[in-house]
């Protein structure tokens, strides 16, 4: 079922991880043993190595911003970033988006992996509870990913324009930064 729920995609180590999420009580080993045997498996994923330097800006975009945070309506300047949070058994990421017109979170995501998967499911969060169609820049630093191909096509797919920081320099994201640095200390 959740092999099915996952469109056929995703192996054992992350049925697992479903299965432990939901309370059930199983090992990694007979997850995979069980789905070898039902003829279940993922579809594998090319790995692509990195073809650009760390801090490259994807093709067309710029700081759009300009550490201007006023944001003179709703749904037109958001900012996103990355935190961490330590649990009892590990650590969880956590994405947010951030509406600079009213500085509430529009879209978050947890994760036990940082990951582009992370932040699209963040921005798509807020994509579903934006009304209206009205243009919208979404600024970020520049994380891997961030600055990755897949999340670059998803923000021009829904005529997001994308924003991002100058190559090490935090206060260009201060609004992100400030909020996920005051909700936990470790923004």
């Amino acid at each position: 079922m959740l092999h099915a729920d996952q469109d056929g995609i995703v192996g054992s180590p992350r049925i697992w991880e479903d299965l432990r999420y939901s309370g059930e009580r199983c090992g990694r080993h007979r997850v995979a043993r069980l789905m070898r045997r039902a003829g279940l498996q993922d579809v594998p994923q090319r790995r692509r190595w990195r073809t650009k330097a760390s801090g490259t800006l994807p093709a067309g975009t710029r700081n759009h911003l300009e550490r201007d945070f006023a944001a003179a309506s709703p749904n037109t300047k958001w900012v996103t970033d990355i935190t961490y949070i330590r649990t009892a058994e590990h650590w969880l990421y956590l994405c947010i988006v951030l509406d600079l017109y009213s500085g509430l979170v529009v879209g978050w995501s947890m994760s036990p992996r940082q990951d582009r998967q992370l932040v699209v499911q963040a921005v798509l969060m807020a994509l579903w509870q934006r009304p209206g169609r009205t243009p919208v820049i979404l600024h970020s630093d520049r994380g891997c990913q961030f600055t990755s191909e897949e999340y670059q096509c998803f923000l021009a797919a829904h005529h997001i324009t994308c924003s991002m920081s100058a190559v090490g320099s935090c206060a260009d994201n201060a609004a992100a930064e400030s909020f996920l640095g005051c909700s936990n200390g470790s923004g």
